[in-house]
């Protein structure tokens, strides 16, 4: 899952897309799956901004994406239900990916919509066997990476997330370029690389199935190694 950002403020530089037709081109060729849209930051201690400058950044891309690449599987980063209303009622079906853990109305929207829906847990591993209601949504599950408290949250939730898989769910691992990366290396966002593909491998080998990514070549690179190991 190639991450796509149609705004100024990403916390990291390089994810801000201003050509989104080349971009999707680019990250499309390196191996690209799925390609996720977000207009909004939800970066740690950023302000939301409103839902129609959310809308005005998203609606143009989706509308190129749409029409340059018709058979590329979309996702899109929000948690307002809103907004995802008017994309999938204007641009059809899609993977809606909230960060937020949603709430009954996107619950309520993804259902209707039987779209598949990215539920990210936010450290509550435990959460789907607790909420056995949310069984008939088409789910994603994501641990939260990012969104749980802490770095020592984030490792902690890493070490345990292969308890996801007796859901029987595909799993979506998120660590690229964050904090839980390179903080404890002294790095930044722009030079840690190679530790990001380091814990995308070990996502893998503890049951991802999908990684969501800033950097597509490096990391379906990551993944053929990953697939020649289980060979």
């Amino acid at each position: 899952m190639a991450i796509g950002n149609v705004t100024p403020d990403s916390f990291y530089a390089a994810s801000r897309v201003t050509d989104i037709r080349s971009w999707a081109e680019k990250v499309l060729s390196q191996g690209a799956d799925i390609l996720d849209i977000g207009g909004c930051s939800t970066r740690p201690g950023s302000t939301p901004v409103e839902q129609e400058e959310e809308w005005r950044r998203l609606e143009p891309a989706l509308k190129t994406l749409r029409a340059a690449f018709p058979n590329a599987s979309l996702s899109l980063d929000t948690f307002r239900p809103e907004i995802a209303r008017r994309a999938l009622e204007q641009f059809g079906p899609m993977i809606i990916n909230d960060i937020s853990g949603g709430c009954e109305m996107m619950y309520d929207l993804v259902r209707a919509s039987r779209v598949p829906y990215i539920w990210t847990l936010r450290g509550d591993l435990t959460l789907p066997a607790r909420q056995p209601e949310m069984r008939d949504i088409d789910l994603i599950l994501d641990p939260g990476f990012g969104f749980i408290g802490s770095t020592e949250a984030d490792y902690a939730c890493m070490r345990q997330m292969d308890s996801l898989e007796q859901y029987d769910r595909p799993i979506l691992v998120g660590v690229s370029r964050k904090s839980m990366v390179w903080r404890p290396l002294g790095l930044t966002p722009e030079t840690c690389l190679a530790a990001t593909q380091a814990l995308q491998m070990y996502a893998l080998e503890h049951g991802a199935t999908i990684l969501r990514t800033h950097d597509v070549q490096e990391t379906a690179r990551t993944i053929k190694i990953f697939e020649n190991l289980k060979i």
